[in-house]
């Protein structure tokens, strides 16, 4: 079934806003002919994330859902843990800060000296062992139907994003079936993917059932988040890298990627698929629909 541009956003919980105000900026420049060309850009700007009153990291983001991102971000380096009462999230948008307020103290000096640049766009950070933490991970199960990935395709792809408005962008989405649930944008897909973190946290809504898509590839950094959130399995348009793909297959996350069409790539955690949509056949169902929407 082909879903209109509406079907394809009335799902999200959250969904992009391109059209919010200081997401992008106005630029002028010429094109190879020296033809005037009109563009919308991306905007980035530094958003500094205190936990308590020490200063953890200054990220580049394009400065929507900040306390998410603050949340998420913290939640992923392990430094906020279960059980963890966060009190309050105060962001300033003049100084550009989000502080994270928790009951108890904060001590990560060490943790903070010692750091990993990761290959994510917009320069990613994980502070310490990459690998802390992975050892007690139990990925809950799940059933991963491929009719549902197709139909997880087409709606995202078809989502009016910043990434179709400007380009240079990664986004990340938070799946329940084949409906998706959070849209999250940042120059860097890590940004994105602790976004979603966040608002999982902030909402109390747990990994079961869950699929992370992303437009980025499947990094190291990517797996790992995605493990630590707990949700069993990651899908990507794009490809994979080998640690990566040596990651999911330790902790059984189940890997997706070179998601087009109705093609795809699973690298590990293949037992989690069910197969119960013929590509052939819904490709021929799609040609059909095409057909029959332009008589």
């Amino acid at each position: 079934m082909q879903l209109s541009e509406h079907d394809s956003t009335d799902t999200y919980l959250i969904a992009p806003s391109p059209g919010a105000s200081k997401l992008t900026r106005a630029v002028e420049g010429v094109d190879h002919e020296g033809r005037v060309q009109h563009l919308n850009v991306v905007e980035e700007r530094p958003l500094t994330i205190f936990l308590n009153a020490q200063e953890i990291v200054t990220a580049m983001t394009i400065g929507d859902y900040p306390e998410y991102l603050a949340l998420g971000f913290l939640r992923n380096q392990g430094m906020l843990r279960d059980g963890e009462t966060v009190l309050c999230v105060d962001y300033d948008d003049e100084l550009d800060t989000v502080v994270v307020r928790t009951d108890g103290q904060t001590t990560y000096e060490d943790k903070l000296k010692k750091k990993t640049r990761t290959s994510g766009c917009a320069v990613g950070t994980v502070f310490g062992d990459m690998m802390e933490g992975l050892e007690g991970v139990r990925l809950p199960d799940a059933a991963v139907r491929t009719s549902d990935l197709y139909t997880l395709a087409h709606r995202i792809n078809t989502t009016p994003s910043l990434y179709l408005e400007a380009g240079a962008i990664h986004g990340t989405v938070l799946c329940e079936g084949a409906r998706p649930l959070v849209y999250m944008e940042d120059v860097g897909r890590h940004n994105a993917v602790d976004k979603i973190a966040g608002w999982m946290l902030s909402e109390d809504v747990g990994p079961e059932g869950k699929l992370l898509y992303t437009t980025g590839r499947l990094t190291s950094e990517m797996v790992i988040k995605t493990a630590l959130m707990g949700i069993p399995v990651l899908a990507s348009r794009s490809g994979f890298t080998a640690w990566g793909v040596e990651i999911a297959r330790q902790v059984g996350l189940t890997l997706i990627g070179r998601m087009r069409g109705r093609r795809f790539v699973c690298l590990s955690g293949e037992d989690r698929l069910i197969r119960d949509a013929d590509p052939a056949l819904v490709a021929d169902e799609d040609r059909q629909n095409k057909r029959k929407g332009g008589q």
